[in-house]
């Protein structure tokens, strides 16, 4: 699958859509790509906004048009449910999306939800920790809880300025996952987003490593 249709899939992946296969393929890819990770934070409430809607409101959005040629509407009492359809037709994932966010935002400024304010409320952290060392190193992070895992953003001053550094998070059953890694400034100083599929509730601590994989600073989550 290119690059170009794995990021197709985020909104499939963001209503559940995916088997596992693509579940699989999407989770890799998201770990890498900002872009996709940017998108995601952004829309990850629309979802909840669609639970908020009546029922024959939030069926009328799962017949959303696929576009020129695509097949025609089944008869009432029939729909085509729409997480199947943008499971089994990727390449119109795109357009399928726009139309649903529309859709939704539509519906629920009738409603009056006010889905522009939610959608576009700058992002919070869920939790923030800091360490700091005699020597004057400072580290903190600032976790905040996605529907594909956690998104770290790593404040530091008074790092190692030389080599390459590196962001691992251990989950509370020992395993690790290496969050973002990045080559050190020779002011020490940095400030970097990372991620995991590591849900925040399961993370145990948080560790910066050098190009040794020798722990610089190491944060304990309780």
């Amino acid at each position: 699958m290119s690059a170009s249709e794995q990021h197709h899939l985020l909104g499939a992946y963001l209503l559940g859509g995916l088997d596992a296969e693509d579940l699989r393929i999407f989770a890799a890819h998201l770990q890498g790509c900002a872009r996709c990770r940017d998108e995601l934070g952004r829309l990850e409430k629309v979802p909840a906004l669609l639970d908020a809607l009546p029922v024959p409101d939030a069926v009328a959005l799962t017949l959303v048009p696929a576009g020129p040629g695509a097949p025609p509407a089944r008869a009432a009492g029939a729909p085509v449910p729409l997480l199947s359809e943008l499971s089994r037709r990727r390449r119109k994932v795109r357009r399928r999306w726009a139309a649903l966010v529309g859709a939704v935002a539509a519906a629920c400024l009738a409603v009056g939800l006010g889905v522009g304010p939610v959608l576009n409320r700058p992002a919070q952290p869920d939790a923030s920790y800091s360490v700091q060392s005699g020597d004057g190193l400072q580290f903190s992070i600032d976790l905040a809880r996605k529907t594909w895992g956690t998104e770290l953003a790593v404040n530091g001053s008074s790092l190692p300025s030389d080599g390459t550094l590196s962001l691992w998070v251990r989950d509370r059953a020992g395993g690790e996952d290496r969050a973002c890694a990045w080559t050190a400034t020779p002011s020490g100083r940095v400030r970097v987003t990372g991620a995991t599929p590591i849900q925040l509730a399961s993370i145990s601590s948080v560790e910066l490593r050098d190009g040794a994989q020798q722990a610089v600073a190491v944060i304990t989550v309780p």
